[in-house]
């Protein structure tokens, strides 16, 4: 049981566009895997996953030299634990779509009709994975072209290498909220796009 519950949840969403892209970012997270945690020679065990606890400030910074060119934005709002309802608190599903649907708010998306994917870490069962999935196509559905497809995935972090990215940045704007730590996020603070607070 954890004794002491932090006072702050961080929902980030990396926004980037196109196939290219993409799939570079990913390609940067198996490199510094390879390069900076599974380095030959420095081998105890294989490190899996890239994890933003786990990680030095050097391994951050050289994975984000590797990323910082690439086109992309991040948007977050940080829930004031504390401040959530009593009532609220005991649906946490509904409050992480509630905030969800906040932060996808603040995304700007194309109008030309390309295609929109929104990856999620598979933290959820699966009542939970149906219920997110049709609120978030609901609000992102008035929001796009009609001829826009639109896919909702859940994927497991260490499966996914883009959602290891995200880990990364995520965690730094949670600490400037939890422990008005900073360190990390003045790296990255180029990229973000939105970043508030909640309640």
């Amino acid at each position: 049981m954890n004794k002491k519950p932090s006072k702050f949840f961080t929902v980030c969403i990396l926004s980037i566009t196109g196939v290219k892209a993409n799939r570079d970012l990913v390609k940067a997270v198996r490199i510094t895997l390879r390069r900076k945690l599974n380095a030959p020679g420095h081998r105890k065990r294989m490190v899996q996953e890239l994890k933003a606890t786990g990680t030095t400030l050097d391994v951050k910074k050289y994975f984000y030299g590797r990323v910082h060119g690439l086109d992309f934005g991040l948007y977050a709002i940080t829930l004031n634990k504390r401040r959530v309802y009593e009532r609220l608190a005991q649906n946490k599903s509904r409050v992480y779509n509630f905030v969800s649907r906040k932060v996808l708010d603040q995304i700007p998306f194309a109008e030309n009709g390309d295609p929109v994917t929104l990856i999620v870490d598979k933290s959820m069962p699966r009542p939970e994975i149906n219920d997110f999935d049709s609120y978030v196509r609901r609000q992102l559905e008035s929001r796009l072209p009609p001829d826009t497809s639109l896919d909702v995935e859940h994927r497991l972090s260490h499966e996914y290498p883009g959602i290891q990215a995200v880990d990364l940045f995520a965690w730094g704007i949670f600490q400037k909220y939890e422990r008005q730590n900073t360190e990390w996020l003045d790296v990255f603070q180029d990229k973000i796009r939105f970043d508030d607070q909640y309640l």
